[in-house]
């Protein structure tokens, strides 16, 4: 098994959500985390709060919508910190919209964060994991990219894309110490994007707490495991289904509530 202890982590999407808590859970195990956001002063209290515990972290505050900026950003971290050894690409963007009301900005905002910004980090992050012989690569997908989700299209579709672009790499870097997972919760409680959406998630599908997917993360480098998802109900099976006959997935779906759910949430973002 592996450890955690005394590497450097760099954690996106930081300042709220489940990012703080990722950045606490490893900070608990003895990793250093650079704590990357927009929100300055957010990212202030989430790095107090590690601080407080015992733990070291610095407030890195960027945009990741601006891909020019990331080498930037990754050289202020090394600053910091040193060279970096985990990636958790956990930044996210959504909107609950009919896909013709979407605006190309806000295409470009949810494409740009969820998936260009994670691997333009892991790009420029790579090289020196290669030659330092170590490192860790985590992206926090979503349930949303193994099935579609209504009024959420582009989102999935960015999810998708972290999912098979991690599945890629992982193979590329088959033969190397670079590790790369993807973590793919289902509707999470108390903290994030669905809890601050202010709804009830199907009572069928249930939910996870932001410790569960921090857990996830710790134990998907500790431990190597490529794929994690974070959700108590029997997701696989129901996966697998989806494969075998779409229109039957689609159906099962909606008998679970998550159309109307989701109507709800474009009737009321």
């Amino acid at each position: 098994m592996q450890t955690v202890r005394d590497m450097n982590a760099v954690v996106t999407g930081a300042s709220r959500g489940i990012g703080p808590v990722i950045a606490a859970r490893l900070a608990e195990h003895g990793a250093r985390v650079a704590a990357v956001a927009r929100d300055r002063a957010a990212l202030d209290r989430t790095c107090r709060d590690i601080r407080d515990a015992g733990g070291v972290a610095v407030p890195i505050d960027a945009d990741l919508a601006d891909i020019g900026s990331l080498g930037a950003v990754i050289a202020r971290v090394e600053d910091e910190l040193g060279p970096v050894d985990i990636l958790v690409n956990n930044a996210g963007v959504e909107f609950y919209r009919r896909y013709t009301d979407y605006t190309a900005e806000q295409l470009a905002a949810v494409l740009s964060v969820n998936l260009h910004a994670p691997m333009e980090l892991a790009r420029l992050l790579l090289p020196g994991m290669l030659e330092r012989q170590r490192g860790h690569i985590v992206n926090i997908a979503s349930l949303a990219g193994k099935k579609g989700v209504l009024y959420n299209g582009p989102y999935s579709a960015s999810k998708a894309g972290l999912i098979l672009w991690t599945d890629a790499l992982r193979q590329e870097l088959r033969d190397t110490p670079v590790d790369v997972a993807v973590i793919m919760p289902g509707y999470i409680r108390d903290a994030g994007m669905f809890h601050d959406g202010g709804v009830e998630p199907p009572r069928l599908l249930g939910t996870s707490s932001p410790t569960d997917v921090a857990d996830a993360v710790v134990t998907a480098i500790e431990h190597g495991r490529p794929e994690v998802i974070v959700n108590p109900g029997p997701m696989r099976p129901l996966l697998a289904l989806g494969q075998l006959s779409p229109r039957l997935a689609d159906r099962l779906v909606e008998w679970l509530g998550v159309n109307r759910l989701n109507e709800r949430r474009r009737a009321d973002p």
